[in-house]
């Protein structure tokens, strides 16, 4: 790669061959939407919805989409009602939607308190965004950062600081998170990272690689598929959702790596993560006609919702004052060499 200045010899502006571009979207229930493109030089192209969460809308690489996106499309959050159907009306997929952080999963109502599906978090806009290009040495850093605040009055008050890195020249990029209680009171953190992997880099001919130690199917559905649960089905007419839990085998510092790879066009997308940060993984697999996705979901619960008892065991709090971080790397994963080197990688961890 070349150094800054021999790169600007090429060119009048970086933006040729990297940058981010901001805007806001116009029309239907997107209308008024803040969001970031960012591409890296290298084929990798992603769309950051600023005014969701910062989430991640759709991810390509070289023109070969692997997000999913609903027929909802981009919906902004000034139409989210606080409730389950509003969820689901909401739910635009995309590469990431963020559900915390005071519940993920099911819907409940505790000590007179309603706690939304996935909770509040991917229809919270975010605040004191920046977008910057870093430069550490000769190498460039696209970054973009916020702010997300979860707060009621007689409540809670959590924010969620984000910041998305990607590096010029490299396939992958990063998620550093911080969430904060910033209230007088303890309150129970729950954190999903609800990624969605969606056609074509999903497809029938794409393949899960996980290190896992045990699969537990979450209910009698994902029961019949547990022996399958690794495989992908072309889109299935009146496929019902199958839900796993795997307990991931690690390296001896605690780091694992799950990812889908679609052997024919020789691309996967890993995910790399500390299991000390995300004690679950939750994998949902959907191979339904118009809604055929896969969600690979990093978490530090089951998504059984607060009242999951199987949570009570892993429950995390925050004190007030007290913060905890969150890490992943997303990497791309081109040719058939670097498949066979992340097979090798995930078999060799304890």
């Amino acid at each position: 790669m070349m150094d800054k200045r021999d790169l600007l010899r090429y060119v009048g502006d970086y933006s040729q061959v990297f940058g981010m571009k901001e805007y806001t979207l116009a029309g239907g229930k997107a209308n008024g939407v803040k969001t970031f493109d960012i591409y890296n030089g290298t084929g990798l192209e992603l769309t950051v919805v600023a005014d969701r969460c910062l989430d991640i809308g759709r991810l390509a690489y070289k023109g070969v989409n692997c997000s999913y996106l609903s027929k909802t499309g981009i919906v902004s959050p000034a139409y989210y009602g606080g409730n389950d159907p509003s969820f689901f009306r909401n739910f635009s997929g995309g590469f990431l939607t963020t559900c915390g952080l005071r519940n993920v999963g099911n819907s409940s109502t505790v000590n007179g308190e309603f706690f939304v599906m996935h909770g509040q978090i991917s229809n919270m806009p975010a605040e004191e965004v920046c977008a910057s290009t870093v430069w550490e040495g000769d190498n460039p850093f696209m970054t973009l950062s916020g702010q997300m605040r979860e707060a009621r009055f007689f409540g809670e008050n959590m924010r969620l600081k984000r910041k998305i890195v990607c590096p010029y020249g490299e396939n992958r990029l990063f998620i550093h998170d911080c969430v904060e209680n910033l209230g007088f009171r303890d309150e129970l953190l729950m954190l999903l990272y609800h990624f969605n992997l969606g056609y074509p880099l999903l497809d029938e001919d794409a393949e899960l690689f996980f290190p896992s130690r045990v699969v537990v199917p979450r209910d009698a559905e994902a029961t019949k598929g547990v022996h399958d649960w690794h495989r992908m089905q072309p889109p299935t007419h009146g496929y019902a959702e199958q839900v796993f839990y795997h307990d991931l085998k690690t390296d001896a510092d605690g780091n694992t790596c799950v990812a889908l790879v679609n052997q024919r066009l020789e691309l996967g997308i890993a995910f790399h993560f500390s299991k000390k940060q995300f004690g679950n993984l939750t994998h949902w697999k959907q191979m339904g006609e118009g809604e055929y996705v896969l969600g690979i979901e990093p978490g530090n619960c089951f998504v059984g919702g607060r009242l999951d008892p199987r949570n009570k065991d892993i429950a995390s709090y925050l004190k007030p004052g007290d913060s905890k971080n969150f890490d992943i790397e997303i990497e791309i994963i081109t040719g058939s060499h670097d498949i066979q080197i992340l097979q090798q990688t995930i078999g060799s961890f304890l």
